[in-house]
């Protein structure tokens, strides 16, 4: 009986595939099991990937992203420059060269000033403010609103601290002190030294050194004491100044073209927005101790740290507030969220003060 039951069945089995009906429930192959194929992004970034902070910061995205899917999504890191100059990613994402960038807010700052408040506000937000802004008040949706209007998806990515206050040939005490000094400063700060009488010489990051120690320039801002200290400034002699008033906080951005952000599925878009998040947190808790570190290795090298006179901040202050209200009257989208951002920063400003120790 129990082989005449198997012949029906195979018989059955045979019948059903010669006309062309196949059983609903048939299990799959398996080669059919498992992950689907990775889908990989090319990406290039502003950030050099051996650099500490937003270079590292690049790693940490890229990686999590892949721990995240499984391996299902992964992130291919184009270096520096090597598809298009960094100023122009934002330009090449739109007309499709790029697949996806991982940049600086204030490169967006020549399409739209209102990217500006993310990037480069002297004075402005320290990281953990900028934070509390970006995921928590408006700022997430000034921000995302502001890049779909050039019709890019932007989500914020990173969020570095404050930079140094930069490399100096002489002592700067006083602002006649600025007279005539050629400076490399970037946005907002550039405007200001120029009211103080200095000429701005623009260049882009990587020639700085190699201006500054052939005397072409009398000095500037780089970025962060501990990417100033790993791209080797300690080697110049100069005195490094402190604080970075200019540009207290940033925000990075991970973009992509909108049409192409809306082709990948819900759960990878998921998977890259808390990538994102979690790159966040990682550059807060880690700057602290990495800029520490760097100042000490610093002054180990025999670089005199001097902390700005206060004739000098308050004339940077005042001067950055004629320039941001100009600013504010030329573009309405900058004032809206220069406000907004201040309304928001200065709500929290009474609890900063008496939840701090002395």
């Amino acid at each position: 009986m129990r082989r005449k039951f198997l012949a029906i069945v195979v018989l059955a089995a045979g019948s059903l595939a010669a006309t062309g009906v196949v059983a609903q429930d048939k299990q799959p192959k398996a080669a059919d099991v498992g992950p689907p194929p990775a889908r990989i992004l090319k990406m290039q970034t502003a950030f050099n990937p051996a650099l500490p902070g937003s270079g590292e910061g690049v790693r940490i995205f890229t990686r999590t992203v892949k721990q995240m899917s499984g391996g299902s999504l992964a992130i291919k890191i184009i270096e520096p420059g090597r598809i298009c100059p960094t100023p122009d990613m934002l330009d090449a994402v739109v007309a499709g060269d790029l697949e996806a960038a991982f940049t600086w807010s204030g490169y967006a700052a020549a399409k739209a000033p209102v990217f500006g408040v993310f990037a480069t506000i002297p004075f402005g937000p320290g990281p953990e403010d900028m934070t509390s802004w970006m995921l928590e008040g408006d700022g997430g949706r000034i921000h995302r609103d502001a890049y779909e209007k050039l019709g890019v998806t932007g989500i914020p990515c990173g969020v570095q601290g404050g930079k140094g206050g930069g490399w100096y040939r002489g002592d700067l005490n006083t602002v006649a002190d600025f007279k005539d000094k050629r400076l490399r400063f970037g946005k907002v700060g550039a405007e200001v030294v120029a009211r103080l009488g200095a000429t701005v010489v623009p260049m882009p990051p990587g020639e700085f050194f190699w201006q500054l120690q052939q005397g072409k320039v009398d000095g500037g801002e780089m970025s962060t004491p501990a990417i100033d200290a790993a791209l080797g400034f300690d080697k110049l002699g100069l005195p490094y100044y402190m604080p970075g008033w200019q540009q207290p906080s940033a925000v990075l951005d991970f973009l992509m073209r909108k049409d192409k952000w809306e082709q990948l599925s819900l759960s990878q878009r998921a998977q890259i927005e808390t990538a994102c998040r979690a790159n966040i947190v990682w550059m807060l808790s880690r700057s602290p101790n990495v800029q520490g570190l760097a100042l000490e290795k610093l002054r180990a090298s025999g670089v005199v740290i001097k902390l700005w006179a206060p004739e000098l901040l308050k004339a940077f202050r005042d001067n950055t507030d004629i320039v941001l209200k100009e600013q504010a009257g030329r573009d309405p989208d900058f004032a809206a969220a220069l406000a907004n951002q201040r309304a928001f920063i200065a709500q929290g400003a009474g609890w900063r003060t008496i939840s701090r120790l002395p």
